[in-house]
């Protein structure tokens, strides 16, 4: 009787640790976030303020042409859950019409305009004379669903890009210039989680993108009553492939189902070493 105990014991812990396996196996494909690699580009140019900033859509590369010394802006979106990555290249004009270093600048901001530092990355680059090209890159910290309205936390909907000069010399203002942008994002998991949702993301009013029927309805009606109102042009942003807020699986449940089965496993384990015998 003893023996067929040991051997049923084995047998759950066996089932239970495949249970396991296939659930990690699940969810973690679940939770799997697949960029678009298609290396389509969506946009050829850039606004030159907040307002006219180009619509661009995480993983699809944009370009622009520009004169050294403008102001470029792209806006995209980013949901809760994400950690995103900027970079931008800046290809220069031949070293025989400069007349010395350039320095570039990468800057991030969310929809309320507000500055988010990188947490890593290189958002300031200096080109020497003799080169070609220069990368920047800015990763801001992880956008999470909800937090207080005194942070600078960054939260769902709209973030800026701008790309310009810092520092050159006088005579190099004007020259023209080429730069690719692109923004990715993977996912950042369990660690920030906190639990609460933001009503409604955090979408500009009267930036760039295709003004909806609606809207454009609106605004005109609003000019010919003599007034605006509370119409506004908004951006038209591509949802986040898991919503602003995020999907339902983060690698939390993972650690919750993993615990709790530890825990199963464990106390089987102690009642088989602590049991009485069966001649005792």
């Amino acid at each position: 009787m003893r023996n067929f105990a040991d051997r049923t014991t084995a047998r759950a812990a066996r089932w239970a640790a495949v249970a396991l396996l296939t659930a990690a196996v699940a969810l973690t494909g679940a939770g799997a976030a697949h960029a678009d690699d298609s290396g389509e580009t969506e946009a050829t140019e850039a606004g030159t303020a907040f307002r006219t900033a180009t619509v661009i859509d995480q993983g699809k590369p944009a370009t622009a042409s520009a004169s050294t010394g403008d102001y470029l802006y792209w806006v995209f979106p980013a949901g809760a859950g994400q950690r995103v990555t900027a970079e931008a290249t800046v290809t220069l004009p031949g070293s025989d019409t400069r007349t010395g270093p350039v320095t570039w600048r990468l800057d991030v901001y969310d929809g309320l305009r507000r500055h988010q530092s990188c947490a890593s990355g290189r958002p300031n680059a200096t080109a020497e004379e003799t080169d070609a090209e220069l990368t920047l890159k800015c990763a801001p910290r992880a956008v999470r669903s909800w937090a207080d309205p005194w942070s600078d936390t960054p939260l769902p909907g709209a973030y800026y890009l701008r790309l310009s000069v810092a520092e050159l010399p006088e005579r190099d203002l004007g020259l023209p210039v080429s730069v690719s942008v692109e923004v990715t994002a993977e996912d950042a998991n369990g660690s920030v989680a906190v639990g609460g949702d933001l009503a409604d993301p955090l979408l500009p009013v009267g930036a760039a993108g295709t003004v909806s029927a609606e809207a454009d309805d609106i605004v005109r009606e609003e000019e010919r009553d003599g007034g605006w109102g509370d119409a506004a042009y908004l951006a038209v942003l591509p949802e986040p492939e898991d919503g602003w807020n995020g999907g339902w699986w983060n690698d939390r449940w993972l650690w919750t189902a993993g615990g709790g089965l530890l825990g199963a496993l464990a106390a089987l384990g102690g009642y088989r070493l602590t049991r009485p015998g069966r001649g005792a």
